[in-house]
């Protein structure tokens, strides 16, 4: 049976792909650490007791019925708070788009800014960008990023491909790797961008930077910063990528919104209004009412985010403490989101059983039946299959799921000759 040329094409995404898989060993009694998914056990992360009371308090109300299309006013208005006390950043509630998590705000906004063949810039590693550049057609230029910037874009990579491009993609702190822009980095390629747009035409479509920021309140030591505090001449090109999933430890409550100029938020209105990527009522009206609460808001980040600091901060050291064993492995020191990056550079090697691990998915499959491990390959974020990179996802496991797993790891490495 024939379907479209973008069905029969379509990729899906690789970390679900090995998450599944995992899932699937361990339903069948395998005892596996999951590193995979940039989720979160909800058992050791539980959401603000004030979201869960207000979720259960919106459906005892009956909020069940339809949410307006571009989100609840009480939430654009909580979020329009939060983000001027927060960021000291300025957007009305009519500049603020609310949906089903992150990925239809993505999506949107590639939808309403990129045509086909239009260039789409972003760095690599970086998440799910390919694939939104295929589903909108788009000519994708991937920057690959080095370990001496943290796996971010500077401006020098960037430049030499600004030239008619139409979108840049930007994420801090970064998924895969968990690094942050520094102020420095940020306002180079900021300056970049807004020398490419007075460049331009008055008929021409100008660059615009999405910046997602999905991780901004778990940030360890570095400070965040974005392109419209920085410049605010920005302001007419930025759309930003914000929500409740990842901050508050809420990845299934699904609520996120994006925000920008209101010529963009306001195309991104009508598109997902059709394709109904609402967040769900009850959920929505428990974050505005949470959003109104910045010192419980406070009080429960800081108390997740160290903890997610100590679960990073303690796979860093035993990863360190194999470097200082001899084996070929790093890590870079954790700063915000969930993940760590970590180095495991044994392509060539065999295994036991005679295999070779001549890739980054060999080395990850061995690991899950060798050492109960599971990693995410930079491959799933653009790069090259041969590229040594992981990115570790501490959301799932606890501290002792970690303290646990390290001499696995280091048991399994070992075998390979």
């Amino acid at each position: 049976m024939k379907v479209s040329k973008l069905a029969e094409n379509l990729i899906g995404s690789e970390i679900i792909k090995i998450g599944n898989q995992v899932n699937d060993m361990k339903a069948q009694g395998a005892d596996i650490a999951n590193l995979t998914i940039g989720d979160l056990d909800s058992t050791i992360y539980p959401v603000p007791d004030l979201l869960k009371a207000e979720v259960q308090k919106a459906y005892d109300n009956n909020l069940t019925n339809y949410p307006p299309a571009n989100g609840l006013l009480s939430l654009r208005k909580s979020v329009s708070k939060d983000l001027k006390d927060r960021w000291n950043l300025e957007y009305s509630p009519n500049e603020i788009l609310v949906a089903g998590g992150s990925r239809p705000l993505i999506y949107a906004t590639f939808k309403t800014i990129v045509d086909p063949e239009d260039k789409v810039i972003y760095p690599i590693p970086s998440w799910n960008n390919n694939h939104y550049s295929f589903l909108t057609e788009a000519q994708k230029i991937e920057v690959e990023t080095s370990e001496e910037n943290n796996f971010l874009p500077t401006a020098a990579d960037l430049e030499p491909h600004l030239k008619g491009a139409v979108l840049l993609a930007l994420c801090s702190p970064l998924n895969p790797t968990g690094t942050m822009f520094t102020k420095k980095q940020l306002s180079e390629i900021c300056e970049i961008v807004i020398k490419e747009n007075k460049s331009r035409g008055e008929n021409e479509k100008p660059l615009y930077i999405m910046y997602d920021q999905i991780y901004a309140l778990l940030t360890f030591k570095e400070e965040h910063f974005n392109p419209v505090s920085l410049y605010p001449e920005l302001r007419d090109y930025t759309v930003f990528i914000d929500g409740a999933s990842k901050c508050f430890a809420a990845t299934g409550v699904r609520v996120g919104w994006s925000f920008g100029p209101a010529r963009i938020i306001d195309k991104m209105k009508a598109f997902l209004g059709h394709v109904g990527a609402w967040a769900p009522k009850p959920e929505q009206e428990a974050v505005s009412v949470l959003l109104n609460h910045p010192k419980e808001v406070d009080h429960f980040v800081n108390d997740f985010k160290g903890k997610i600091a100590e679960s990073l901060n303690l796979l860093h050291e035993g990863i360190q403490k194999l470097k200082k064993k001899s084996f070929a492995a790093d890590s870079i020191i954790p700063m915000g989101a969930l993940y760590l990056t970590i180095k495991l550079d044994f392509m060539g090697k065999k295994a036991p059983d005679g295999k070779i691990i001549n890739d980054s998915s060999d080395l990850v499959f061995y690991l899950i039946e060798n050492a109960g491990i599971a990693l995410v390959p930079f491959s799933a974020f653009g790069n090259s299959k041969t590229m040594p990179w992981y990115r570790a996802s501490a959301g799932g496991v606890s501290k002792d799921d970690i303290k646990n797993m390290l001499p696995k790891l280091e048991a399994a490495l070992k075998k390979l000759a």
